[in-house]
C-alpha cells in the first residue's frame, strides 16, 4: 500500500526482511496515551476496515448463498425433503438464488473501496508465501505470519469461492436448461455440481467457524471498524485509515517495486 504523506513509517515488529513495510500506526502503543501525559498522541482506538458498500456485498452474498445451500439440502437430503415438501417450489428458489449469487459482487464494483480490496485479494506477494509456509508448519508466532489487510488464507478462500461459484453457476445452467448440451454433458455437470456443492458447504462451515473464533473480525464486518491492537497484531503490514477518514485508500497492497 502506498504510504500516506502524513503517516509515520514505523516498521512493525512482525515484518521480516524482504517483506514490504506496512508503516502501520506510527506508535508503539496500541491505544492513546493514558491520563497524566497530556493530550493523547497515539493512533485512534479503532480504525476503519470495511466500507458500507463492502459490508453490504458481504451480507447480500451470504444471504443468497445461505438460501442456495439450504434449498440444496432440502433437495438432496431425504429427511429435509420430507419435512419441507413442495419440491417444485424449492427447486425454483434454488435455481434463482444460484443465478443471483454473483449479482451482489457485480453491483459492488461501483464502489472504489470494493474494487481496491479485490485488487488486494488478487495479489499474492512474498509475505503471503511466508504466511502459508508458517501455516503449513503450524508455526503460530505472529512474527512468522506477516499479512497485509488480508492474509494468505483469506486470499485463497476468496479465490476458491469465486471459482467455485462460477463452476456451480455453469453446471447448474447445464442441468436447468436441458437443451444447451447433450445428455453426456449434463450427466457430467450433475456429478461436478453435486460434489462441488458438498465442498462448498464444508468451506462455508469452516469460514463461519473461523469468524466465530474471532469476535473482532466479526465486529469489523458488522460495523466496518476494528480495534487498533487487533489490526497491528493480525495484519502488521496493513496501513489502515482512521475510522473518521472519508475516502478509502486506492492503491492495492502490497506495493509494486519501484512505485512511489
Amino acid at each position: 500500500m502506498h504510504p500516506r504523506s502524513d503517516s509515520p513509517s514505523d516498521t512493525p515488529s512482525g515484518t521480516r526482511a524482504g517483506t514490504p513495510s506496512g508503516r502501520p500506526y506510527g506508535s508503539s502503543s496500541g491505544r492513546p496515551a493514558g491520563s497524566g501525559a497530556g493530550p493523547a498522541a497515539g493512533p485512534p482506538a479503532r480504525v476503519r476496515r470495511f466500507s458500507p458498500a463492502e459490508r453490504g456485498v458481504h451480507r447480500a452474498t451470504a444471504a443468497v448463498a445461505g438460501v442456495c445451500l439450504v434449498t440444496a439440502g432440502c433437495l438432496y437430503l431425504p429427511p429435509l425433503a420430507e419435512l419441507v415438501g413442495r419440491r417444485h417450489l424449492v427447486v425454483t428458489v434454488h435455481e434463482w438464488s444460484g443465478l443471483l449469487l454473483p449479482v451482489p459482487a457485480l453491483l459492488g464494483l461501483v464502489s472504489r473501496a470494493f474494487r481496491t480490496d479485490l485488487r488486494r485479494l488478487n495479489r499474492f506477494g512474498p509475505h503471503d508465501r511466508a504466511w502459508l509456509r508458517s501455516a503449513l508448519r503450524r508455526d503460530h508466532r505472529r512474527s512468522a505470519r506477516p499479512a497485509g489487510k488480508f492474509n494468505a488464507g483469506q486470499k485463497l478462500y476468496a479465490s476458491w469461492s469465486a471459482g467455485a461459484a462460477l463452476v456451480m453457476l455453469g453446471t447448474g445452467l447445464l442441468m436447468w436448461c436441458t437443451g444447451l448440451a447433450p445428455l453426456r454433458w449434463r450427466t457430467g455437470a450433475t456429478f461436478v455440481h453435486d460434489w462441488l456443492a458438498i465442498a462448498v458447504a464444508v468451506a462455508v462451515v469452516g469460514h463461519v467457524m473461523k469468524a466465530v473464533a474471532d469476535p473482532e473480525a466479526r465486529r469489523g464486518m458488522r460495523t466496518g471498524e476494528v480495534d487498533t491492537d487487533w489490526a497491528r497484531r493480525e495484519h502488521p503490514l496493513w496501513s489502515p485509515p482512521p475510522a473518521t477518514a472519508q475516502d478509502p485508500p486506492t492503491p492495492a497492497e502490497p506495493p509494486r517495486p519501484g512505485r512511489r
